[in-house]
This record gives structure tokens, sequence and C-alpha cells, in this order.
């Protein structure tokens, strides 16, 4: 993808994406995969509960590790739906959402609350939330942060004779490190402006609010090396797997089978950007009971630990990582002596600057 274009994710981008992409009918008439129908009705509870999350071989370890388990303790079962944002939201704005529980990002939350699309949440309902110590900064008034990724440096360790990139000044410097890079485009993630400013001195703990036009001048001495902007997580993998690139941004978890494979890559966690996931309830959703109670469930320390072993999820809860091995929790970013090497992403600044960066990202990288 050498001449970025505007996709879904780009059009998400900024506080009226999501209410831009609801409008649009042909995405706000998408059907819903599943029915209502044997939800069990009624705010009160129902024997079976509709969660939405993004399917995949993570809605798989979500169904070994979270929802099978639950359906076992309780009773009560749990039906998935994969469904994007726009229509979703349109399905709420008319007061008749197809789910109970959304999994989403944090930051597409916040969206959602400025839509007035989420129920505020009565968190004395949710037991394991402190029994979990889950950080206050993933508990806002309609989320719950239970996981997290993280963006960090992907390389060839056959690339560089023997040494290996230690930071994002190492990233730029094509000299040292010789080869091609591959960055995000704004379908992929948000632009990786933070990078850049690390790349040129500014410490984690200074970023924000982010200096938009060093970042920029910093991203276009990189430009010409850029030989790919990824779009989707396993793009980074297939470029260091194929040596088009010996460097790319990548998230955290996707060179793990790569590695398995035999394939010469590793990942490097130095100023790598956090941003966590959470559970939040529609508004009007039928049963609201169910949601809490799979909410409650999910965020136990020994569910985020099941999931984290069938899925390179990062808990949010501290205590889920003592319920691992110590090679399962090292092989995670969240891992205590990976946590201090990263930072988390200002979701309120780039809710504020999303689409203006996005804008300007797409006129820059055009070139």
């Amino acid at each position: 993808m050498t001449d970025p274009q505007i996709g879904r994710r780009a059009l998400l981008r900024g506080a009226g994406g999501l209410a831009a992409l609801a409008a649009l009918p042909s995405l706000a008439a998408c059907g819903t995969g599943t029915s209502r129908a044997s939800a069990g009705g009624g705010k009160g509870g129902g024997k079976t509960v509709v969660v939405r999350d993004s399917g995949g071989s993570y809605g798989a370890a979500l169904q070994k590790a979270v929802y099978t388990p639950f359906t076992q303790e309780t009773g009560i079962g749990v039906k998935v739906l994969n469904l994007d944002d726009a229509p979703l939201l349109a399905q709420i704005k008319q007061g008749r959402p197809q789910c109970d529980l959304i999994n989403n990002s944090m930051m597409s939350h916040l969206k959602y609350v400025q839509q007035d699309a989420l129920e505020a949440l009565d968190k004395d309902r949710l037991k394991s939330l402190k029994s979990a110590k889950i950080p206050d900064k993933q508990i806002t008034g309609h989320a719950i942060g239970h996981s997290f990724y993280g963006q960090c440096i992907g390389y060839r360790t056959d690339a560089f004779g023997g040494r290996k990139p230690e930071s994002w000044a190492d990233f730029w410097d094509t000299r040292a490190f010789e080869g091609g890079r591959s960055m995000v485009s704004p379908d992929g993630d948000l632009p990786e402006l933070e990078f850049a400013l690390l790349a040129d001195g500014v410490p984690m703990d200074k970023l924000y609010p982010l200096d938009v036009d060093r970042a920029f001048k910093v991203l276009t001495r990189l430009r010409s090396d850029i030989k790919k902007f990824w779009d989707s997580g396993p793009l980074p993998g297939v470029l260091l797997s194929r040596q088009e690139v010996t460097m790319s941004t990548v998230w955290d978890g996707r060179l793990a089978d790569l590695q398995k494979q035999g394939v010469p890559v590793a990942r490097q966690l130095n100023g790598m950007r956090r941003q966590f996931s959470g559970y939040a309830i529609p508004k009007d959703a039928a049963n609201a009971d169910g949601a809490y109670r799979l909410m409650d469930f999910a965020l136990r320390p020994e569910s985020q630990a099941a999931l984290a072993k069938a899925f390179p999820s990062n808990p949010s809860s501290p205590l889920a990582y003592s319920k691992l091995t110590e090679d399962q929790r090292n092989a995670l970013a969240g891992a205590p002596k990976y946590y201090d090497k990263g930072f988390d992403a200002d979701v309120d600044w780039w809710l504020k600057n999303e689409t203006a960066v996005t804008k300007r990202w797409l006129e820059w990288a055009r070139g």
C-alpha cells in the first residue's frame, strides 16, 4: 500500500467518525448474524448474553478461556456478534442493540460515550473489579479495561551483524541498522507520532501533548526508507519474513507464531505504546444483568490469565501475571519486567486531535 487511502478505520477517526459512519445506509443496514429472540428478553436477566467481539483467533481464544467456562459456571449461554462500530451504533441509536456487552478499544468506548450510546456502569455489580486490582486509569464511568496491546519494534535478528535495535532512535538510524522500514497507516492504527518524538529525544513522560510539527519533521527524515505502510496486524510479520524490510512497527504479539516457525525475528519493547481494550454495555441492552455477570467473570485475574495462555493478550490485572508460568509471563509485553519500558497512549489527546493528525498524515504519506 504505497499510496494510503482513507478506509473504514480512517473514517472512524475523530469524535464525529462514528456518527458519520452510522449515517451511511449501506453500513447501518448490515446484518447482525444473530437474533435476540433467544436472548431472554428484559433487563433483568435471561439464559443467553450476546457479546460483540472482533472474532478470528482472538474470538476463538475468548470462547475457550472465557465464554465456555462462564457458561459452565453460570448456565448462561454466550452468543458472539461480529459487527463493526457503525451498524452497532445505529442499532443503539434506534434503541435496539443486538448485543448486551461490547468488547472494544477503550478509545472506541469513549467515542460511544460522546454519542450517548453506553450505559453508565454500576461498579458495585462488578465484584472482581477490586479483587483484580484493575488500574484506576482503565476504569471509567462507562467501560473497564481488561487488556492491552503494545505497538513496538519488530526486527530481523540476522540483519545487523548480531546487533539489535534498542530504541526508536535506532529505528530511525538506517546507517547503523540498514534496510527498509515499515510503519502503520491510519487504516491500521493511530499514526505513530510518539515514536518519532522518542527517536528525537523526547522522554516518554513528556510526550503529551504531542508536538505534531516536530513529529512530522522527524517522520520526514525516514520517509524515503519506509517501503510499506501496513494496515493489518499480520502484514509487518509478512514483510519481515520476506525480507522486504529489516524493521517494522508491530503489535507486540504478532511475531510469536513466526518465531515458532523459525523465522529470525524479535521485538524490542523499549518505547512501546500501550492501548487498552475494555468492556462496556450499550444503552438499552436486552440482558444487562447477563452483561454484568459476563464482564465480572472476564475481569477475574484467573480469566485474564486463561485468555493470555490462549492468545497473546496482556491482562490489565497485575494479579493475572502471577497465575502464569515464568515463560508464559515473560512472553507478554505486560509482564512486570517489561511494563516500565512502555507508555499508555493518551486517548483524550488523540480523541481531540485524531482527525486533524490523520488528514495531515495522509497528505504527508502521499508526498
